[in-house]
Parts: structure tokens; sequence; C-alpha cells
């Protein structure tokens, strides 16, 4: 069901979500200005956030409330920490997914560097790999999106370090984020069949495993290609080898077109473009321990899984190499998969839009308590940005689209990126409006040039 927006502040809507959490007035102001800074701002530097704010920027200690608040020293009646932050964020998600009619639910999860190259002092700092693979400090994060068609909702993020005192395993923290999102979505299980979409470094049979335990699907990038199973030859004929092997029985079953940024042929530059895919799948059989990274006994299982090709024709990307425990028996079954994991791909334009129009690697702060609320509080806000396209009305995203400088077409929608433009535009034009009408209260008005530029009463009239 669509939200009342008209004659209310939309954020403002969207933040009473968090309200349970705030013990007191001014942290609830404190903690609306900071989201509404990073907005603004385009950064975790809290200078900037507070400097973009019309509350803290009329406050002479307003980066040092950004500070306060990040690290936990003014909100002692509040649980505005990272956990308790992401735990809202994730029921908003469930809500708002709740209100598709879809009969699918995916879970987009991706592990994401949070890459700190020139910081030296910050707390905890691992060694993470920059765009060119070289080690630099960081620290690493776990997020998941769950989607439907039209639908995005941030189901998970956390942020870690393998030198933190709370740090046990990256296998434990991608067991821990596995169970608390089919925890969290299970109410939606009645009516959404849930898949799993995920890249190789989740090709793991511990994780699998406890996908399948809470019956659930997967569809993931292979890695390991050496893994031992059983596949079905061309003739029907089961054999034991490895993944390697099992790519060699493959059946070709369809081709799919889709827009893709590549390289074909001779082009120098990646563009987006159509592309032409070649779809092929292999039946695979896979044994496995349930005691798998886990204390206790176990017992042995077999799956019925599907290995599945994808080659994008004429480019020069490698072929996707799938497995899943969806059937792969048909053309149409085929593009499905490929529609699902191509879909994986949006998870990577939300980080890159979490990373540059929110500024999320620009974080400072010495303490690593700060550090994660601070990146939550960047989530809080993307939150609100991913269903701004859906909850205001269309007069209302066009106007916000075309302040973002889109140009309206029949094929060309706004995203993201020119609504948060857009949005920026109104919120600067709120702070500016604020900020002059506190010159005006402190001066009388304002000085004269500025007071011509903007066809307003001067000192001078």
């Amino acid at each position: 069901m669509r939200q009342e927006m008209i004659g209310q502040d939309p954020l403002a809507e969207y933040l009473g979500h968090f309200e349970r959490l705030i013990g007191d007035k001014r942290t609830s102001k404190t903690f609306g200005a900071i989201v509404r800074g990073i907005i603004n701002a385009g950064s975790l530097i809290c200078q900037r956030i507070a400097a973009h704010s019309p509350l803290l920027s009329a406050t002479k200690d307003g980066a040092q409330r950004v500070i306060r608040l990040a690290r936990g020293e003014s909100t002692k009646r509040s649980d505005l920490d990272a956990e308790h932050l992401v735990e809202v964020l994730c029921e908003r998600g469930v809500e708002y997914l709740a209100e598709s009619e879809a009969d699918e639910l995916w879970l987009v999860a991706d592990p994401s560097d949070l890459r700190k190259p020139y910081a030296s002092e910050m707390a905890d700092l691992m060694q993470v790999r920059d765009l060119g693979g070289k080690l630099v400090p960081g620290y690493r994060t776990l997020n998941v999106l769950g989607m439907t068609p039209g639908r995005r909702g941030i189901l998970y993020h956390r942020l870690f370090s393998s030198v933190a005192e709370d740090f046990v395993s990256e296998p434990r923290e991608m067991q821990r984020g596995l169970k608390q999102v089919s925890q969290a979505v299970y109410p939606l299980k009645e009516r959404m069949a849930v898949s799993w979409i995920v890249d190789r470094g989740f090709d793991d049979v511990a994780v699998w495993r406890t996908i399948w335990e809470q019956e659930e699907h997967l569809v993931c990038r292979v890695f390991h290609t050496e893994r031992l199973v059983a596949y079905q030859t061309r003739e029907r004929q089961w054999r034991e080898g490895d993944v390697a092997a099992a790519q060699k029985q493959l059946r070709p079953l369809a081709r799919a077109q889709t827009e893709m940024v590549v390289r074909r042929g001779r082009q120098k530059k990646k563009k987006r473009q159509k592309v032409t895919t070649a779809i092929q799948s292999c039946p695979l059989r896979l044994t496995y321990d349930t005691a798998v990274r886990r204390e206790g006994e176990g017992k042995e299982v077999c799956q019925d899984l599907w290995l599945v090709e994808v080659e994008i024709l004429r480019s020069t990307l490698a072929p996707w190499l799938l497995i899943t425990d969806w059937p792969v028996e048909d053309a149409a079954s085929a593009v499905r998969i490929f529609r699902m994991y191509r879909q994986r791909w949006a998870v990577e334009d939300s980080f890159k839009f979490i990373k540059g129009v929110l500024g999320w690697e620009e974080v400072q702060l010495l303490d690593l308590v700060g550090i994660r609320t601070l990146v939550a509080l960047a989530w809080v806000a993307a939150g609100f940005l991913y269903e701004l396209g859906v909850t205001l009305e269309w007069n209302e995203v066009r106007l916000l689209a075309r302040l973002g400088g889109w140009a309206e077409r029949k094929d060309n929608p706004p995203g993201k990126i020119v609504l948060t433009r857009g949005l920026r535009r109104v919120l600067d034009m709120l702070h500016t409006q604020a900020f002059l009408d506190r010159y005006r209260e402190a001066h009388g008005a304002l000085p004269p040039r500025i007071a011509a530029w903007l066809d307003q009463p001067s000192h001078e009239l």
C-alpha cells in the first residue's frame, strides 16, 4: 500500500520508523539532522555532515554532535548503535517488500570492502584489496538486499575487522548473516519462494547447507571447479568427477538478450549495449556431510543441482558458471536462472551508489563503534533513497528528477543518482534559506550585493 505523502516531509516520515530507538527530543533532532546532512553532503566526514545540515550548521559544535552520537556518548537513553539501526532497517525492508504482490523474493548477498588506503590511526584496520588487487588498510562488510520486481529492501549490514576483539572468522560472519536474514523474512515465506543469489565468495558447502536447511534456494557463481560431484553426461549416464569435467557435458538450452555494460569486438571501452547470451546446463548431484564446519555429528546428504553456463557472445567477458538447486531443464528455466543472476549486478550498482553518492569510504572516526554507527547511518539514508521513487507521487518524482538534470524520455526513467541530486538541491535550498534567515536576524538585512542577486531588500533600501 502506498504511503500518503501529501503535506508531509517524506524523509521525516521515513525516519519515524527509528523513533522507538530514541529516548529524548534532542537526540531525535540530531539523528534526523545527521541523516539529512549525509544525503546533502554526500560524505561521512563529520564536519561536512554538520555543514550541510540546517540544524547542525547553526550551532558552534555541529560536527561534535555528529561525533558524539556516532560514538554513543550522547545517546545514553537511546539505542542508536549500528546493530539497532540495522535491525530497524531490516524490519522496514521486510515491510516494504511485503507490499509487493510477487511470489518470489531474491536475497542478494555480497561482501564489500571499505577501503582506507591512507589511514593509519583508525581502530582495528585490517588488510583488504583495492580495485587493482593491492592490499590496503580497511574493513570488510557483509550486506544483503531483498528484491522483488520494482522494490529493494536493506535486510542486513555488518562491518567487521579480522583484528577486532569481537571477530571469530569470516565464515562465522557469513553464517550469522544467513540466519538473521532468514529469520527476518520468515513471514514472507508463506507466499514467496526465497532464493539466495550470491557470487564466488559463497561457493562453500557450509553456506549452501545452511540455505537448504532454511528451506531456501540457491544461485551461486562457481569458484571451485575442482569440487567433486556426480554429473550426467549427454547420453544421460551418471559419472563421478568434478565441476570442470561436468562443464564438458553441458547441453545448449536457450539464448537470451539483455543490456549490459561490456566491451565487444574492437571496441576500446565498455558501454551499455544489447548483447546475446548462450545458456547451457548439466544436472549434478552433490553429496556432503551436514556437519561441515559445525560441531557435532552430521549425516550424509545428496542434493540435486544444475550446472549452468552463461556465455555473453562476442564480448570480452568470461562465461558465468553457476550452480543452482532450481531445475534447469528447458529454455524457460535456463533464461530464468540467467535473469536471476543478472539481478545480482544490481547490488554492484547499489554499492557504487552508497560509496559514491553517500561517500561511505570517507568515514574518519578513530573508534570502531563510531565507524560502524556512521556507516549504518549511511545505510539508513540509502534506505530512504531506495524508496524515494516508489513512495512519492509521479509529479514529485519528476520534479526531483528534473532538478537532478534528468531529460524526460519514455525509455529513460530517473534513477537513484538523479533523484538524489535533485533532492540535494531541495535540501541545499532549505539550508541556504535557514542560513540567510539567521543572518537577517543577526544583522537586520542582507549585504546589498547579495540582496540584489536575490532581489531582496538590503541595508541601503
